[in-house]
C-alpha cells in the first residue's frame, strides 16, 4: 500500500512541476516574442552555461518520473509482491531499489537529453518554446521515430515492458542488490523502447502539456493495452507520414 502511494504521489508532484514550468514558460515565450517584435534581443540571444543544463536536467528528470513510472507501476507492484511472497526480509526495501535503478536509468537519459537542448539551442535550432525551426528537420525526427517502431529492438524492448511476469522469470535476482540490477535493467528495456518516442518533444515543443500528456498515454497503450505492438506501428506510421509532409513542403 505505502509504495503504492509513494508512486501515486511521485506522479502527482512530477505533473504539478510540469504544470507550473509550462506555465512560466508560456510567459516567457510570450516576452522573448514581445521583444523580438520590438527588435530587442529574444531569448534565444542568451548562451546557455552548465547553470542552464542543470536546470534543463531536473526539467528532463521530473518529466520522466511523470511520463514513465505510471506504464512501469504494474512490474513495480509484482516485484513488492514477489519479493514478499518468497519472504524476503527487506521486501520494501528491494522494491525500492527497484524503483531506484528504473529511475537511474531514466535520470541518465534525462542528463543527455539536457545535453542535447542545451547544444541545439546553442546551434540556435531551437524556437522561443522549445521546438525544433526547421521542418525538414523536424521532418527526420519523425521519420525515424516511425521506423525505430516496426524495428525488431523496438519490440524487443517493448515485449519486457509489457509482460513483467515473463520479465521477472527470466531477470529476477534476491536481496536489496537484486532489487537494483532488476529495476536498472528494466529501465533500460523502457528507455531502448521509448527514447525516439522522447524525441518528439523536440518536434512538438519541450514543455507543451498537451503533447507530453499525449505521449504519456501513448506509451501507457503501447505497455499495458491489449494491443500495445498494433498501437505502437501504427503511431509509428502516423509519425513517419507526417515526417514526409514536412519534408516535403
Amino acid at each position: 500500500m505505502w509504495i503504492a502511494l509513494g508512486l501515486f504521489t511521485a506522479i502527482g508532484v512530477a505533473w504539478f512541476y510540469l504544470v507550473r514550468e509550462a506555465t512560466a514558460m508560456d510567459g516567457i515565450v510570450a516576452e522573448a516574442r514581445m521583444h523580438v517584435a520590438m527588435g530587442m534581443a529574444g531569448v534565444n540571444a542568451r548562451a546557455w552555461g552548465a547553470s542552464d543544463w542543470l536546470a534543463l536536467f531536473v526539467m528532463w528528470a521530473v518529466m520522466m518520473v511523470g511520463m514513465m513510472l505510471p506504464s512501469a507501476a504494474p512490474v513495480i507492484l509484482l516485484v513488492l509482491g514477489a519479493y514478499r511472497l518468497r519472504g524476503d526480509a527487506h521486501a520494501r526495501l528491494a522494491a525500492l531499489m527497484f524503483i531506484g535503478g528504473y529511475l537511474l536509468v531514466w535520470t541518465t537519459f534525462s542528463a543527455v537529453a539536457a545535453f542535447g537542448q542545451l547544444s541545439l539551442h546553442r546551434a540556435a535550432v531551437l524556437s522561443e518554446d522549445m521546438h525544433v525551426r526547421s521542418a525538414a528537420v523536424s521532418g527526420v525526427i519523425l521519420l525515424l521515430v516511425g521506423v525505430y517502431q516496426w524495428l525488431p529492438l523496438k519490440n524487443r524492448c517493448l515485449v519486457h515492458c509489457q509482460a513483467p511476469l515473463a520479465f521477472l522469470t527470466q531477470h529476477w535476482r534476491r536481496g536489496v542488490a537484486g532489487g537494483l540490477a532488476m529495476g536498472i535493467r528494466h529501465g533500460a528495456y523502457c528507455v531502448g523502447c521509448c527514447w525516439l518516442l522522447m524525441a518528439l518533444l523536440f518536434v512538438v515543443g519541450v514543455m507543451n502539456l498537451v503533447w507530453i500528456a499525449a505521449l504519456s498515454a501513448f506509451v501507457l497503450l503501447e505497455k499495458l493495452g491489449p494491443r500495445g505492438v498494433i498501437v505502437g506501428r501504427i503511431g509509428g506510421l502516423a509519425a513517419a507520414a507526417w515526417g514526409v509532409v514536412l519534408i516535403v513542403r
